[in-house]
């Protein structure tokens, strides 16, 4: 495996190779992130991760500063998981000019849902991605389902801007007890990581309520978010939308699927249920 650091380096290497998987992450790799990994192996030759904490996609008073970084590791880890390229730039490598001028303006989804609580943050991972895109020319880019706003930005993104990569929505990779796996799991202390699976119970049980034919959404969102203040979490939103393009659903949709972010302690979890009704 190479470790890459420039674009002029990478791009270099792109030029004697054909076909590209891309798996993008901020690092601090998990099981999670590995799944993703195997995912790109079967669309691909050759894959290439990028390990890259991105400053424009955390608001103010998020843990930029604090993100874990653990390149050594997920070196270590990608080496082990057959990925032919490991591009770790540093932020003058993406950012020269210190500040970005031009950024990728997503829909008005972004100012919802997650966008709702951290404002600019998909703007920033819309840039962001759209730059390693331009540097990594991959064939296939694969993105877990556990950011589900995010891969439905992403894929918009690609659509309207004629990007030519096939994005790849992966499944949530969970722990046995029903926890999606998540970087930021480990800021929970011993007791809130057995209260976390907590999040995705309620959410499982929210699907089985619309599977017995519930279409009452607000009055299923409102319980949800009761249930889990009553449990001790601070939730900032548990919603039902429709899944294609994560507007507010209807009571005849049947592809839908149910999102959640609530703060557990200082860690703030998110989670999302598919559901189909068809």
């Amino acid at each position: 495996m190479k470790i890459i650091k420039t674009i002029n380096e990478l791009r270099q290497w792109r030029k004697t190779v054909d076909s590209v998987a891309f798996v993008p992450t901020m690092g601090n790799l998990h099981a999670g992130h590995l799944a993703l990994v195997r995912e790109a192996h079967q669309h691909a030759e050759n894959v290439v991760v990028s390990v890259f904490v991105n400053p424009l996609q955390f608001g103010q008073g998020e843990d930029f500063a604090a993100y874990p970084r653990t390149l050594q590791a997920d070196a270590e880890k990608l080496q082990n998981a057959g990925v032919a390229v490991l591009f770790a730039p540093d932020d003058k490598e993406l950012y020269p000019n210190t500040t970005q001028a031009f950024n990728v303006e997503p829909s008005a989804l972004q100012n919802e849902l997650e966008g709702k609580f951290r404002p600019g943050h998909f703007r920033g991972v819309a840039t962001v991605v759209l730059k390693l895109f331009n540097i990594v020319e991959p064939q296939i880019a694969c993105f877990g389902k556990k950011d589900f706003q995010q891969l439905v930005v992403i894929q918009q993104m690609v659509a309207e801007l004629n990007v030519n990569i096939n994005i790849v929505p992966v499944d949530t990779g969970r722990a046995d007890d029903g926890l999606a796996l998540s970087s930021r799991n480990g800021y929970l202390t011993e007791t809130e990581r057995q209260q976390a699976p907590q999040l995705y119970a309620v959410l499982c049980n929210m699907k089985d309520e619309l599977q017995k034919g519930r279409r009452d959404f607000s009055q299923l969102e409102q319980q949800a978010v009761e249930k889990l203040n009553n449990q001790g979490w601070q939730t900032d939103y548990v919603e039902i939308r429709r899944r294609s393009d994560l507007a507010h659903a209807r009571p005849d949709d049947n592809q839908l699927i149910i999102l959640a972010a609530a703060k557990l302690g200082k860690p703030r979890l998110i989670d999302n249920v598919e559901v189909d009704l068809s």
